[in-house]
């Protein structure tokens, strides 16, 4: 019988094989001071563009004033014990109330968090004999919670709406095999990766020839999309044929926990078998009541939402007109595409960073193919015109020197940090 930990200390994955050398600057890095568009890495103030801080809320003096006397008021362990038990509040209550008026939405349930919380509540809503078909590029959390889910899922390319009909078609043939079962179709209202929408409207006019129930995750959409920042559903008119409207605070309300909308039976339904709710201990009082003030400023301060696309489109012309390639965006979330492999993508980031000043998150392979870069850049409502500037510069002078070769190295540099 073999050594559970010998195997894992022969292999580290495709990521923890450089960890020697990556920790501390390419992988878990440190970024110091105030939340802001310019953070300390290393002892160099840096232009920041990794931050899912949308509006702007992370430091905003209203939000920490809210966040500060909750605290004071209630410290962090109020309530204690879950929800069911003994860990509910008028608060708790207040926040899923107008987090449901928000989406148009009958009710919600809080979750302690956004990837915690859809994976079990795929798990709750689907049982063995249903039938899950869902978006090839969905969130690691909801592949995941598809790994919970003991019964048959179909999965269709990406925002293929084509082939999200035949890949019904298969699941509505089974369903009718079986003669039990339903079927759930889950699909993103933005591509986190990619920044492309969701054909959410494409996909609920499917209803009109399949039966089945539609789950959208739009963490990237909630706060930034919509005339009132309800997000993708509402930008692309198609909010009421969302069953199921799933979202996080970690993105725009720049917070901890996340929230899922639909009709009341249903919602109540999940409130009563989603384990990793029934399960766990409720959210922090300064939490909750810091996020009730997050979302009354979402709602009532529609000036944030401009500014953070002012913001995404001067980023985005920018570096189409410098002739980047940027996908097929159609919100904030700014992918930068270029080819190169993992050492040159490395030697890159060490440029922007140590002598550019520029810190932006990259993937290389193996998330994607080999000879690929994404740079992934979000924009803010807290960036200014002088940060979108230098950055489109930095990036202008660095693409020239992958071109030319000049990031040509044998191996990943050893950047670990020395503790």
């Amino acid at each position: 019988m073999a050594d559970i930990f010998e195997r894992l200390v022969k292999n580290f994955g495709p990521l923890g094989q450089h960890r020697e050398r990556a920790h501390g600057y390419f992988a878990f890095p440190k970024l110091e001071g105030e939340i802001g568009p310019t953070m300390n890495f290393r002892g160099k103030e840096m232009i920041v563009w990794s931050l899912n801080n949308y509006l702007g809320l992370a430091n905003h003096p209203e939000v920490r004033k809210a966040d500060t006397d909750a605290t004071a008021q209630f410290g962090l362990a109020y309530p204690m014990g879950a929800r069911m038990m003994s860990g509910n509040s008028n608060y708790h209550e207040q926040l899923e109330r107008e987090l449901a008026a928000f989406e148009h939405k009958e009710d919600s349930i809080l979750l302690n968090y956004g990837y915690q919380g859809i994976m079990s509540a795929i798990d709750a809503i689907c049982g063995r004999h249903d039938v899950v078909v869902y978006d090839s590029e969905c969130h690691a959390c909801i592949i995941d919670g598809l790994r919970l889910h003991p019964g048959h899922r179909y999965v269709f390319k990406h925002n293929d709406v084509e082939d999200c009909e035949k890949q019904l078609q298969r699941a509505s043939s089974l369903v009718e095999k079986q003669n039990a079962g339903g079927i759930l179709v889950i699909t993103e209202g933005v591509f986190g990766m990619a920044g492309d929408q969701g054909k959410l409207k494409e996909i609920a006019d499917l209803k009109s020839k399949f039966q089945f129930r539609l789950l959208v995750d739009d963490a990237h959409g909630f706060g930034t999309l919509g005339q009132t920042g309800a997000g993708a559903g509402e930008a692309q008119g198609c909010q009421d044929a969302i069953d199921l409207y799933f979202s996080t605070f970690a993105k725009s309300m720049a917070s901890i926990g996340a929230f899922i909308a639909g009709p009341k039976i249903i919602i109540d339904y999940i409130r009563y078998n989603i384990r990793s709710q029934i399960f766990a201990k409720s959210l922090p009082m300064p939490i909750v009541i810091g996020n009730l003030k997050r979302l009354e400023m979402l709602r009532t301060m529609p000036e944030l939402k401009d500014k953070l696309w002012e913001n995404a489109l001067k980023l985005q012309n920018g570096l189409k007109e410098r002739g980047f390639d940027i996908g097929k965006t159609d919100s904030v979330v700014t992918p930068v595409y270029m080819k190169g492999g993992v050492e040159e993508a490395t030697a890159m980031v060490m440029d922007l960073r140590e002598n550019y000043n520029i810190f932006c998150s990259i993937v290389v392979y193996p998330v994607i193919p080999k000879g690929h870069i994404i740079y992934r850049l979000i924009p803010t409502a807290s960036h200014t015109d002088e940060h979108i500037e230098r950055t489109l510069t930095a990036f202008s002078e660095t693409k020239a020197k992958l071109d030319a070769g000049a990031y040509k190295v044998e191996a990943i540099p050893d950047m670990a940090e020395k503790v």
